[in-house]
Formats: structure tokens, sequence, C-alpha cells
């Protein structure tokens, strides 16, 4: 939802339109192209629009799910678009599709649709299947409901699907990585006699401990692992390994690595990996550099995941500079970047003030036919805000909606904070619209960011538009008890 106050001044354009939907347009040959004719659609025309496509488009998983991860920071677009496929007459739905649907409905914390959608595919007879009940309590640990998701495991059989052991160990892993190790390693102590729990259940647990810094506790579960008489994997080693690093021990990874060597272990490179990004993170760029060199020497070739981790270590703690002539080095070795590598070589740039190099790097990315994602425009309109470049920052900020890359949660947040730098009246107008779209499109501003917003809005005179606010932030339920409308 875009709206335009009055002849504005360039920079709050975005802010200030009233979309027109037609409907007599051409059928979309993509995911991006349908999906702007979603956004840009009501509840009304959108069903008009997906008739209109018929017989000229075919509705497959593939479509589908694109357009829904294209939509995928505008939740509530995208299960509007699901949910009105779901009543075309040439749509054939899929497992996928629902999934994609349901984990959008979990996001958005809409757990009615979210188990509307489970009851739906069970009477489609498309399952759920474990992958759903995977997502479903993913997204209930997310939100800080572990025991939720704990409840959603063990009842799954009532929703037609029985729990076993890779479901188990999905639990666990989503447990762990929403750091509740103890809750999942009571949970594993509990029911491993029910489940038989193997190498990947003790790699989660490990992997866990390791990832609250508590390596101790790792080794002890790795040693009780050899005492059941379950053998560690690489992927073990490779826990630990990352589990010292984590922790800053990095003599301790590093005598790990040199006993995995002296024990002839398989050694891979997601283990130099780990080295070269340890040492590099402790700023031995050195040390670094010569492991790096050592797997190459070893017959273990790099991954884009090892140069990007040279990259990001040589950005933080070396220099930009020498993290290009590494990307430059990977290019000329037929290795091609990611957009993670891009992202870190922008924010290098950013960092050091060479916005206009950055942005080069952003062209460059789209040449490389690696489209650059929100993370991207993200970083940019970030350093341009924290430097004063405002207007740049909002027209970057265009440039993703012409591009069709929908703005998340800290889009809007660092935003809303520019717009407070100048305190003028056409800023926080802007802020209030930013408020309004992000609301509009699934995102749940903090309490804070309501108030400040809408002091803002009274302090320069604009009581109607905070009025309006005030009427939102009741809504969301972001307002303290004695205050709700």
């Amino acid at each position: 939802m875009v709206i335009r106050i009055q002849k504005p001044p360039a920079h709050i354009n975005h802010f200030l339109h009233h979309p027109f939907t037609t409907i007599s347009t051409p059928p979309p040959q993509d995911p991006t192209t349908l999906a702007t004719q979603i956004l840009n659609s009501t509840s009304k025309t959108l069903p008009q629009i997906l008739e209109s496509q018929s017989p000229s488009i075919q509705w497959t998983p593939q479509l589908v799910n694109k357009t829904l991860k294209t939509l995928w920071n505008h939740g509530p677009k995208a299960l509007q678009f699901f949910t009105n496929l779901l009543r075309h007459p040439h749509f054939t739905p899929h497992a996928s599709s629902f999934d994609h649907a349901i984990d959008i409905a979990s996001r958005l914390r809409d757990y009615k649709t979210t188990w509307s959608l489970v009851s739906r595919m069970r009477s489609l007879r498309l399952g759920p299947t474990p992958k759903t009940f995977a997502i479903i309590t993913e997204r209930y640990a997310a939100s800080g409901k572990p025991d939720r998701a704990i409840r959603v495991f063990l009842n799954m059989h009532e929703q037609g699907c029985r729990q076993d052991l890779n479901s188990f160990n999905s639990l666990l892993d989503v447990l762990c990585k929403e750091k509740r190790v103890e809750k999942a390693y009571g949970l594993f102590k509990m029911l491993r006699g029910r489940f038989k729990p193997d190498v990947v259940s003790y790699n989660i647990i490990a992997s866990g401990w390791c990832l609250i810094k508590r390596t101790n506790k790792a080794l002890e579960v790795l040693k009780e692992m050899v005492e059941r008489g379950i053998s560690p994997n690489l992927r073990t080693y490779n826990i630990m390994l990352n589990g010292y690093v984590r922790a800053g021990q990095i003599k301790e990874a590093w005598e790990f690595f040199m006993e995995m060597k002296k024990r002839k272990c398989e050694i891979d490179v997601v283990t130099y990996t780990t080295i070269v990004h340890g040492f590099g993170v402790m700023g031995e760029i050195k040390r670094a550099r010569k492991v790096f060199d050592e797997m190459i020497k070893e017959g273990v070739l790099p991954s884009v995941a090892t140069y990007n981790a040279m990259i990001q270590v040589l950005c933080k703690k070396d220099s930009v500079e020498n993290a290009i002539l590494v990307f430059e080095e990977m290019v000329r070795k037929g290795y091609v970047p990611n957009s993670i590598t891009y992202n870190l070589v922008i924010r290098g740039l950013c960092h050091e003030g060479e916005m206009e190099r950055a942005m080069d790097f952003v062209e460059r990315m789209k040449s490389d036919n690696c489209e650059p994602n929100v993370q991207t425009y993200n970083v940019v309109i970030r350093y341009f805000c924290d430097s004063g470049e405002i207007e740049k920052g909002l027209d970057v900020f265009e440039k993703m909606d012409r591009e069709g890359c929908l703005p998340n949660l800290d889009t809007y947040n660092v935003l809303i904070n520019a717009m407070f730098v100048r305190k003028k009246s056409d800023d926080l107008l802007v802020a209030g619209r930013m408020l309004i779209e992000m609301v509009d499109r699934g995102f749940m501003p903090r309490k804070f960011t309501f108030n400040r917003v809408l002091n803002g809005l009274l302090l320069t005179g604009n009581q109607e538009f905070a009025k309006e606010i005030l009427r939102l932030q009741s809504r969301c339920g972001r307002l303290p008890r004695k205050l709700k409308l």
C-alpha cells in the first residue's frame, strides 16, 4: 500500500501515491510479473486477475512456489493469493505449495490460518507431511513458544502423520537452533528409548551446546554417544571444531584440528573453512591465509563458502581492498560468487565510505545473474542513512520497489529511524506511512517505534494523522492497557 500526500519533495514519492489496478494485463510469464500484479490488486480484483490468466498460464507448483517466495515479505498478500488460487478451477494444489503458505501464515503468527491450511491439506490427501510439522514447530519455537512446538510434535499422529526418528530429529534441531538446548536435551533423554537416537540426533544436541558456547557439554554428549556404540562422523568433528571457534577457543580449535590430522581423520572443505574463519576472526590473517593455501596443496579445493570466509575476515580485520583481491581471484579461478559473497564486499565498501563503488558492485551482481536481495539493499540503505544521505537511502528504497524486491522489517526500521534525523514534518509523514505499510505487510513494529512516530507527528502538528496511527497502534495491541481505545 503506497500513498502520496500533497505535492511532495522527491524523496517521499513512494509513500504518497495510490496505485490503480487494471485487470486487462497480459498473462505473466514469470513469478516476478505475477507477484507485481498481485501486489497491485485488491481483495475484489485479485480473483478476477487470476481468472483472466486462464487458460494462458499453467499453475505449476514451480510457478506458485516461486510466486509465494517473491511475496514472502508481504505475507498477507501471499496468503490472499494462495487462498484465492485454491478456489481456481484450473489449479491443482501441491503439498509443497501448502507448506510455503503454512510457513508464511505461521511466521505472521496467524495460527488460525495455519491450521485451516493444514485441515485443507488433509482433506485433499496431500498431507500434512513431516516437513509440514517441521515448519510449524520451527515457527512456534521462533515465536518463543517451545512448549507449543513440542505439543505439536507429540500430537502429529492426530493429523494422520506418524512420528519417527527423522521428525524427532527435526524437532530437536528446531529447539537447538532457537537456543532452547536444555529443553531439547531433556526431551532427547526422555524419548530416546522410543526413537533410538542415531549419529544425527547426537550431532544436533552437540551443535546446540556449541551454539550457546558450552563446548564442555558438547564433549559430554559425544562421549555418551561413543559409549552407546555410535561412531562419530566427519560432521561430528566439524561441529566440535566450529564450537571451539564460536566460543573463541582458537587454541583448542587448532589442537583439535591437528589431532584430527594426526589420527588421519577425513578432513574436508568445511573443516578447513572453519579454521580459516577461526583464525580470521581472531585477527590472525596470515595464519588464515596459510591454512587456505595449505588446503589447496592437500588437494582439498576451496568452496565459495571458503572464499566467503576469507573475504569476510579480510573486510573485518584487514582491508576491503585485500578482500576484493580475493574476490577477483575466485572469479579468475572460475568460481561464481553468490549473494553472500557480493553482500560481504558491498558491506565492506560501505563501511569504508566507498558508496559509489558499493553501488557498482550492486550493478555487477545483476550482470552476473545474481540478483541483489533484501539484505543487499538494507546494507546500502543503512550506510546512506547513517552518513546523513537520507535522500539516497530513499532512492535505493524506491529502486527496490521498481525491481520487485520487497522490504523486510529491518528495511522499515532503518528508514523510520532515519526520518527523525532532520525532524522535518514531511519526513515524519513518511515515517507514519511506512509504519502503516509495514503493518499492512504483516510486520509488527515495536511499541517504541509506534510511540516515537506518534510523538513526532504530534510535535509537528499532524494531529489527524497521529490519531490514525494511535488507532493502528491499538489494533496491533501495542498500547499500554490504560491507553487502549
